[in-house]
Formats: C-alpha cells, sequence, structure tokens
C-alpha cells in the first residue's frame, strides 16, 4: 500500500516548523547564513499567534525611564518566573532584546514614538519600568508583517541571483508535519501532508528548527487558535529530546467571557498598562486584597497611591492589577468562586472611566473593536466582563540556552519561543514573549546553519521510517468502527479543564491521568470519514495523537509537584517550597510511555545573584544556598 502512495521530496538544509515570530526569525537567520530554508506554516501563512502578542515586546531600551537596564530586566524576569527560570536564557534574553528591537526598525517596523522621536515603551505586569516596545495594541501583528517582508525581500534577492523567488528560502503554507524522521540519532528529514489536497510530503534535512508554538487546544476555555495542539512539543518527545517545565501553564487573566462564541478570546494587559482597573460584581477595585508578600514592597497599598503610579512612578508604587499574570488570574478565580463574580462568570475591566474615548480608540484601537464587533460592549462607555483563559505553556523542549539545540537523545533538533522550556520558569511577563522568539528564534537559527555546516556527511532518510509515517497517517481513514475526533477532543478538554487547571488538587490529577489514559486507547481507534483532500476530522485525529501525549506530560509533572509555584497552584501545597525550586521536572518518552525524572537547576553565577537583596532570595531559596549567598557578599566585601 504505503509505496504506491505518491510523496514530494525536498532537499533543504534547515527546516523550520512554524511560522511565527520564532520560525520567521530562525528562518531569515538561516538564509542570511547561506542555507537553503524551508518554513512551514500549519496555517495561512501570516496567521501565526505572535499577531496576537498585542501589548508590546520588552526590551530594556530605557527610552521613558532611563533607569531601565538589562539587569533590572533579568531581575523582573526572573522574579516573575518565581527563580525557576534557566537564569542563562533570561540573561540572554534581557541583554539582546533591545538589538533585535532595533533590528526590526531596519526591517521596516513602525514603532510608535516618544516626544523625542524614540520608540515609546509602555508599562506592563511585572516590569519595574515602561519597557514594552509597542504599537498601539497590533504589535505582534507588526512584528509578524515586518519578518513577513524581510523574508520577501530575501526571496527578491534570491530571484535576481538564482532566477528564483524560491531558490533559498521557501514558504509551505497550509503544512503540518506528522514525523521527524531520524538517522541513529541525527535529524533526517521532516514528514507531513498538505492539508488542501491531502497529498504527503518528505523534506530531507539535517536540521530542523521546532517553533511550533503551544498546547492550548487541550482546554475548553484558551486563547489559542486551533493550531495549537502541541505538535513540536510531541514531535520533539518522539524524536528523543526532552520537555522541561510542563506543569506550568500560563492562564491569562483578562479573556473574553462573553458571548460564549467569543469565550477565552484575549483582551490585552495594555488595557490594565493604559491605567483599567479590575472590579468586582459589588464595584470594589479587589486586587488590593491579593498582592502576595513576596511583591508587597512594590506594590501600592491604597488606590490613591496606584493612579499617583502613572503620572509619578518615581515616588509611588505599582498598582496591583499589574502584578505577574499568575497572581491575577487567580485573584480573578477566587472572586468568582466567592460569588462576587459578573452575570457571564467574570470580572469587569474598567477602563471607561480612566481614560477619554478619543485615548482609549487612540491606544487600545483592536480592543475597541474587538469588543464592539463581537460584543457589542462599547469599552469607552461601559466596562469589559473578563476571566481566565488558558494562554500559553512555559514548558517546552529542553535547549542548551546559547544555541537553541534540544537536550535529550537527538542532534540537529533546535527550538525556539513557546515550543522550547527555561526561559520563563513558572510563569512568562507579558512582553517577555515577542522579545524571546525573537532573541531565540535568531539564535536557533543561526546555530541550525553552523550544525548543517560542520556535518561531514548529511544523515540520509530511511525508506521504512517514510512507509511507518505513512501508515500512521493514513490509519484513522481506514477504519470504520472508531470513534469520532471531535468527541475525543471534547472530552481531552474536559478532563485538562476540570482536573488540570488553573486550581490543581492531589485526587484530581490521579485521576487526570487515569482518564488521560483511557484516552490513549480511545485515540489510537480514532476514525475520520471521508478521503485525504481537504478533511479536518482526518486533521484532528492526527493533531490528537500529539495532544495527548503533551496533556500527560502536564497532568504527570503537575501532581510530581507538590508546591504552588507561578503557573501551577496546588490547592493541597498552597506555598511555594524552596526545595522544589532548585528541580526542574523532565519528561521524556521510553517507548510510548512518558517518564518523569528529576533535574537540578542550573546555579546562578555570582554576579547574577549579587543583582538581588538577600531578603528577596530568603522568599525563595533554601537555608543552604542563603549560606552560600552570604559567604559570596562577605568575600566580595573583604
Amino acid at each position: 500500500m504505503t509505496t504506491t502512495t505518491r510523496i514530494e521530496r525536498h532537499h533543504y538544509d534547515v527546516v523550520v516548523i512554524g511560522a511565527g515570530g520564532a520560525g520567521l526569525r530562525a528562518a531569515i537567520e538561516a538564509r542570511l547564513a547561506g542555507k537553503k530554508t524551508a518554513i512551514i506554516s500549519k496555517s495561512l501563512f501570516g496567521k501565526a499567534h505572535t499577531v496576537m502578542a498585542e501589548g508590546g515586546a520588552a526590551a530594556a531600551m530605557g527610552n521613558v525611564n532611563p533607569r531601565d537596564s538589562w539587569q533590572v530586566h533579568f531581575r523582573d524576569t526572573m522574579r516573575g518566573g518565581k527563580f525557576l527560570n534557566n537564569f542563562r536564557m533570561a540573561e540572554l534574553h534581557a541583554k539582546e532584546s533591545p538589538q533585535r528591537i532595533w533590528e526590526l526598525e531596519t526591517y521596516g517596523a513602525l514603532f510608535d514614538r516618544t516626544k523625542n522621536g524614540k520608540i515609546s515603551q509602555r508599562n506592563f505586569g511585572g516590569h519595574e519600568y515602561p519597557r514594552l516596545a509597542h504599537v498601539g495594541d497590533r504589535t505582534g501583528l507588526e512584528l509578524i508583517r515586518t519578518l513577513q517582508q524581510k523574508i520577501v525581500s530575501l526571496q527578491q534577492e534570491d530571484k535576481r541571483e538564482f532566477g528564483s523567488y524560491d531558490a533559498r528560502i521557501r514558504v509551505f503554507a497550509e503544512t503540518t508535519i506528522t514525523e521527524l524522521l531520524l538517522d541513529g540519532d541525527r535529524v533526517a528529514g521532516a514528514f507531513g501532508y498538505y492539508r488542501e489536497s491531502g497529498e504527503f510530503i518528505l523534506f530531507e534535512a539535517p536540521a530542523v528548527v521546532l517553533a511550533t508554538g503551544g498546547v492550548g487546544r487541550s482546554y475548553k476555555v484558551t486563547s489559542n487558535s486551533w493550531e495549537y495542539t502541541g505538535d513540536g512539543h510531541a514531535l520533539a518527545l518522539r524524536a528523543g529530546a526532552n520537555l522541561i517545565n510542563m506543569e506550568f501553564l500560563q492562564f491569562h487573566p483578562t479573556g473574553m467571557v462573553w458571548p460564549p462564541s467569543v469565550k477565552g478570546i484575549l483582551v490585552t494587559e495594555s488595557v490594565r498598562g493604559d491605567g483599567g482597573v479590575l472590579r468586582n460584581s459589588d464595584g470594589k477595585r479587589f486586587m488590593f486584597d491579593y498582592v502576595p508578600d513576596v511583591f508587597r514592597k512594590q506594590y501600592a497599598e491604597t488606590e490613591e497611591e496606584a493612579d499617583r503610579w502613572y503620572t509619578d512612578p518615581d515616588n509611588n508604587r505599582r498598582p496591583p492589577e499589574l502584578l505577574p499574570r499568575d497572581e491575577v488570574a487567580r485573584a480573578i478565580n477566587s472572586e468568582v468562586k466567592a460569588g462576587r463574580g459578573t452575570p457571564a462568570g467574570g470580572v469587569y475591566l474598567d477602563i471607561a472611566s480612566r481614560k477619554s474615548a478619543d485615548e482609549i480608540r487612540r491606544r487600545l484601537p483592536s480592543m475597541y473593536h474587538q469588543f464592539k464587533e463581537l460584543a457589542d460592549v462599547d469599552i469607552t462607555k461601559e466596562p469589559m466582563e473578563v476571566g481566565p483563559t488558558c494562554h500559553y505553556v512555559m514548558g517546552g523542549v529542553e535547549v542548551e540556552p546559547d544555541s537553541g539545540a534540544a537536550v535529550g537523545h537527538v542532534r540537529g533538533l533546535f527550538a525556539a519561543g513557546e515550543v522550547s522550556g527555561g526561559m520563563h520558569g513558572s510563569n512568562r511577563l507579558g512582553g517577555n514573549s515577542l522579545s524571546d522568539l525573537l532573541v531565540f528564534g535568531k539564535r536557533a537559527g543561526g546555530h541550525a546553519a553552523s550544525y548543517a555546516d560542520g556535518l561531514v556527511e548529511r544523515p540520509k532518510v530511511a525508506v521504512q521510517a517514510v512507509e511507518a509515517a505513512v501508515e500512521t497517517a493514513l490509519a484513522p481513514l481506514q477504519r470504520d468502527t472508531g470513534e469520532s475526533p471531535y468527541t475525543l477532543q471534547q472530552d481531552l478538554q474536559a478532563v485538562m479543564g476540570d482536573l488540570v487547571g488553573i486550581i490543581r488538587r492531589e485526587g484530581e490529577l490521579a485521576d487526570a491521568l487515569v482518564r488521560l489514559a483511557e484516552l490513549r486507547e480511545r485515540v489510537a481507534k480514532v476514525s475520520a470519514a471521508g478521503g485525504r483532500r481537504y478533511n479536518p476530522g482526518w486533521h484532528l485525529a492526527l493533531d490528537l495523537r500529539n495532544m495527548l501525549v503533551v496533556s500527560e506530560c502536564t497532568a504527570k509533572a503537575a501532581l510530581e509537584r507538590q508546591e504552588s509555584r507561578g503557573g501551577h497552584t496546588r490547592e493541597d501545597y498552597p506555598s511555594m517550597d524552596p526545595k522544589w525550586r532548585r528541580l526542574n521536572l523532565v519528561c521524556s518518552l521510553d517507548g510510548d510511555a512518558v517518564r518523569l525524572t528529576h533535574k537540578p537547576l542550573p546555579k546562578m553565577r555570582p554576579e547574577l545573584i549579587g543583582l538581588f537583596d538577600r531578603a528577596e532570595l530568603a522568599k525563595y531559596l533554601t537555608d543552604e544556598e542563603l549560606a552560600e549567598f552570604d559567604a559570596l557578599t562577605e568575600e566580595a566585601n573583604n
């Protein structure tokens, strides 16, 4: 059967799977290094989740407040991640973000400006100073437009030099990769299909960059679009790479909650950064009741001080609405549970009483149109109803920080952006995603090109591996008796949303693992009616395999980690435990089974840990680590 199946073949040096900001920046870097590069986009080219990052890209340029620096940005990122971040990734990110933003300007990006003509920067949750370079509330859209424009300009250069636009960089839109193919422990290629025709396609390439984004479609209420089914996470696992920090999922505090058809769609943090406040059904501005001790020194205790901060940040503390996202999401969840929520089960986000209508329309044009068109709400006149929505996964492929190379038992595999893990620790700060994907997209693309350059001979794709990939892809179409993929996805979303959601408990997590094991058996027998030509049921049937293994990693790690930290809240272990901060939970595959192991967190270098006060470190570190810090401080003072 398989030998007669038609397969379109291509040869490339670097294949980038994913066409969001990380994927495009990686592809640009590989092409600039002279490598023949393919970009594979699961959806239409340009429809990336990067577009949803509305608020801005965090980079310590100091344009609005000259006190900002990479050291302050690094400190904020580590605080936001509750000190579980890979410190080297956080350091590289803080140091290199400004250069990546300025570089975008050379590609043609048009940022909002300060009065003296510099790139404007806005306040955001968890950032000490105004740090987010922005284009109104459409920053992600501008970033994608700019990177696409750069790719087109490179294709135009290639057309002049080689006579073809696709000579050295080509986009394969609406194409899904189902398997990475190996030669021993080396990447040899990628196998997939065109979504429209169902025809199979094989890319033979020694280096692959994963930039596939997140896992949100395993949850009922999510800001993520249909593409986010954990493809890159699962491809990496099956190829022999590790996943880390999979227990940490960010539930963005403000998604739309009404009408039901748009539940989960993102409401940008810029609304709060520009002065919006959260109120419960009693009209109370409730976030003052939810400032944790670790942040108490940095956040205002009265409404008056919080409001003064917008015009005089040097002499006042920040509004608690700008706490890191995990804190705000839990606070909203608590208010709703206590019966102080809105009729649709959220809380009110009010900008109307705080800013003029003209300023709201100028600063937040996308939000104005989104609510007007989808909910018939005029945000210049009335508050928005918002609630938590599954938004971002902090966990992902374990990578070598400097190169983005996957850690595990595979060579030639790289990862950047949301699909990689470590950079954000237990919780990502808003704005850090856009700069993260630029910094590490560039690094992954450059190192993938260098890896391809260094090979004495290219790995070869085995015929049997291709035949096995074809067989796996066709299996759902050849079954008559299996369940519908749509039923299975709904059941998976119910398990994850109800049992592995924003608040977790031991009994429910254990139950989730039992149900996921049952679902795994059902998914193995899934069937899709119809043929291969544009068949969304077949596409979902193939995606379910990825969603299931990634969900199992999340549930296993969530059960194992007996503390609450960042995007992982255990009702039965409500506090942070310094012993758990020293550990990453690592998932790998042993055959088909998910294996979970403990791995020590890399130790921060003395000059970096010296950026923090002892009083702050005491909230996160063990006594043993504090003793080491004291010894370092004493040594430095002598």
